[in-house]
């Protein structure tokens, strides 16, 4: 059985006054009157004293007085009585011609016997430099924020120039193709009028995203509705459908679909259907991800591919689309749909194994005239 010999105050105080000297933190011994009675090497360092100006004085005597705070005071007498504790009190140090210091005091009463003296002890740290740190970050990121904010506003601007721009375009194409007596001269202006159109809807569609990925699914579905609005004179002869799932693709991703789509529908939309009178028509557009990558099908039920295929033209339409897809690295494969032609662009990711799997998908049915 051990036992533990009582410290008797005289030794207790000499043993606090020896832990308080020797520490390497910044810390006070106070007694009941608040009078300094030791003081660390740290804590008169830090504080730019000699210990001989410390000891002996009241803390609110210290320096030129910066410690005589009637807070302060208070928060101390309470816990020299006994009724409280100072735990995590921030304190500013204000000094003549020295910069603000921002503390945080620790000061708690030692337990003696009932004869003994009070004496309490400060801790003290410095946090300046920590809330330096800090309003230095919150600072940064106020300013990435406005400049943040600032290119928001500078890209609305831009967006919103483009599409007057586009517009302007678009309408002076259309002029062009009334005032043109050359059938095949107003045939590639209405092509690039109907490219115009399409790329100033990407536009819109895009802004609204900002730098947001884009869900395929209602970019696809109103870019053929814009593409439909403008090409399509009888919608109960011929409709427009877009199939595609949950999928999101970046902006610059997109862009590249969106125009593939664009090529790919308005080249159904003026070779598929010769016959102006036959029904039942239909393009239909389909996107789905697979684990492997994605699938891109356009299709008709139109009249379908030329049997000799040597009498095939390859178009700006073509050279565009395969553009596209080398971008987005994805290979373009054309079939017979019989009846039709059915177009897929397809891209497998690095290193994937192929997967007819798919996510569900949510289908769109569109019917769109002009």
């Amino acid at each position: 059985m051990e036992f533990f010999t009582p410290v008797s105050p005289e030794n207790s105080s000499s043993l606090g006054m020896a832990l308080v000297v020797s520490s390497t933190m910044p810390l006070l011994l106070l007694n009941d009157h608040l009078i300094v009675q030791a003081a660390s090497e740290t804590f008169c360092r830090a504080f730019d004293l000699r210990i001989e100006a410390v000891v002996g004085l009241s803390l609110f005597a210290l320096g030129s007085g910066e410690w005589n705070r009637p807070q302060l005071r208070s928060l101390l007498e309470a816990t020299a009585s006994g009724r409280a504790a100072i735990d995590a009190y921030e304190f500013v140090l204000k000094r003549e011609d020295r910069p603000e210091r921002i503390l945080i005091l620790n000061a708690h009463a030692l337990d003696h016997n009932e004869n003994a003296a009070i004496r309490l002890v400060l801790a003290v740290s410095d946090i300046t430099a920590m809330r330096d740190s800090e309003s230095a970050v919150l600072a940064q990121v106020q300013k990435n924020d406005s400049l943040i904010r600032e290119k928001q506003i500078l890209l609305q601007e831009l967006n919103h120039r483009v599409a007057n721009s586009l517009q302007i375009i678009a309408s002076i194409l259309m002029q062009r193709v009334k005032r043109s007596q050359s059938e095949e001269t107003r045939d590639h202006l209405r092509d690039a009028h109907h490219r115009v159109l399409s790329i100033a809807t990407l536009q819109r569609l895009l802004a609204s995203n900002a730098n947001a990925d884009v869900a395929l699914l209602p970019y696809l579905t109103d870019l053929c509705a814009s593409i439909g609005a403008s090409m399509i004179a009888d919608p109960s002869k011929l409709t427009l459908n877009v199939t595609a799932d949950a999928s999101l693709m970046s902006p610059d991703q997109s862009v590249s679909l969106g125009l593939i789509v664009t090529e790919l529908a308005i080249n159904a939309l003026k070779h598929a259907f010769p016959d102006a009178e036959q029904e039942h028509c239909h393009i239909d557009v389909a996107f789905a991800a697979k684990t492997s990558g994605w699938v891109l099908t356009v299709s008709d039920n139109g009249c379908g591919m030329l049997d000799d295929p040597a009498k095939t033209k390859s178009g700006l339409g073509t050279g565009i689309v395969n553009a596209l897809a080398g971008q987005l690295a994805a290979s373009v494969v054309v079939t017979d749909n019989e009846p039709g032609t059915n177009v897929t662009v397809s891209h497998v990711a690095a290193g994937a194994k192929d997967s007819s799997s798919a996510p569900g998908t949510t289908v769109s049915k569109l019917s769109v005239g002009a």
